[in-house]
């Protein structure tokens, strides 16, 4: 397999060979088997014109709780995602992918509805459809029904970080869109290894809100002034070509990811001090009681 390497002599003039940032790797949630589903809504109506009024309008019914249970599966399987990714996490306010199973099974009974013969046979469609509900929560599982890691920590400041976090992911999500513009392959990648180093730093603020005071220049401040460069630099450097605004691009992101770097370390080590001195608290009030740990 071909591999690519840099050197003076390369187009980027780095020394070595090139390796890839360091970054989050990640997978698309949803998959084939949950976007297959929009398709049985499709064939339903097909088969459904030639049936009269009634089976029609069961058949359009039955799409339209099916194509909505596709919609609902998606957006449950990219919360579970979201929800496993974290070590801190509240449960979904709202169970999508068991609604997606409920609907799913409605839209079965009135799939068999539009294409029975009598009207009498009503037991059909809720046997199918109490059946294809539970084959969809086999398939999918259940939402998370409670929330993990939120013990002794304060929801309202957590609601604080939530806020931010969402903010400092929009205004990293524009530098990605921003910086393809530029067609430069090597402030790509040197963006996206300060990326990664941001979401250590935003995932370390989730972990603990107590750092949010800290570290909210950085995901404010600091984050805006770097999606506001990358704008810039990209509507520079695709007109122009200037390698000297790359330079100045390249090391403002070199700073940028060190400092990023250093305030996510000095919240570790806080945490690793505070832990150290509750516990020699702890072990200073149970001498008192008499208990000594050895």
């Amino acid at each position: 397999m071909a591999k690519r390497f840099g050197g003076k002599f390369s187009p980027d003039g780095q020394d070595g060979p090139q390796t890839k940032p360091a970054e989050r790797i990640e997978v698309d949630p949803v998959g084939g088997r949950a976007n297959v589903l929009f398709v049985p809504a499709i064939a339903l109506v097909a088969t459904s014109f030639n049936d009269g009024a009634i089976s029609l309008t069961a058949a359009l019914i039955g799409a339209g709780l099916w194509t909505l249970a596709a919609w609902l599966l998606r957006a449950g399987l990219q919360a579970e995602a979201e929800y496993n990714a974290r070590k801190v996490a509240r449960r979904p306010a709202l169970p999508r992918k068991m609604l997606a199973s409920a609907l799913t099974g409605l839209g079965t009974a009135f799939a068999v509805l539009a294409h029975l013969d009598a009207l009498n046979e009503l037991l059909a469609p809720v046997l199918f459809g109490l059946s294809t509900a539970g084959l969809h929560l086999a398939a999918f599982g259940i939402d998370p029904l409670k929330s993990k890691g939120m013990e002794g920590i304060d929801t309202f400041q957590q609601d604080r970080v939530a806020r931010v976090v969402d903010e400092a992911e929009k205004m990293l999500d524009g530098m990605s869109d921003a910086i393809k513009r530029a067609g430069d392959r090597t402030a790509e990648a040197r963006l996206g290894k300060f990326q990664a180093t941001a979401r250590q730093l935003i995932r370390t603020v989730e972990e603990d809100p107590r750092d949010l005071t800290a570290a909210r220049k950085y995901l404010s401040v600091y984050l805006r002034g770097a999606r506001d460069a990358t704008v810039k630099f990209s509507d520079i450097f695709s007109r122009t070509q200037d390698t000297q605004a790359r330079d100045d691009y390249l090391s403002l992101l070199d700073d940028l990811d060190q400092n990023f770097a250093a305030r996510t370390q000095k919240s570790l080590l806080d945490d690793r001090d505070d832990l150290t001195i509750e516990i020699d608290v702890l072990r200073e009030r149970l001498s008192r009681e008499g208990v000594r740990l050895d």
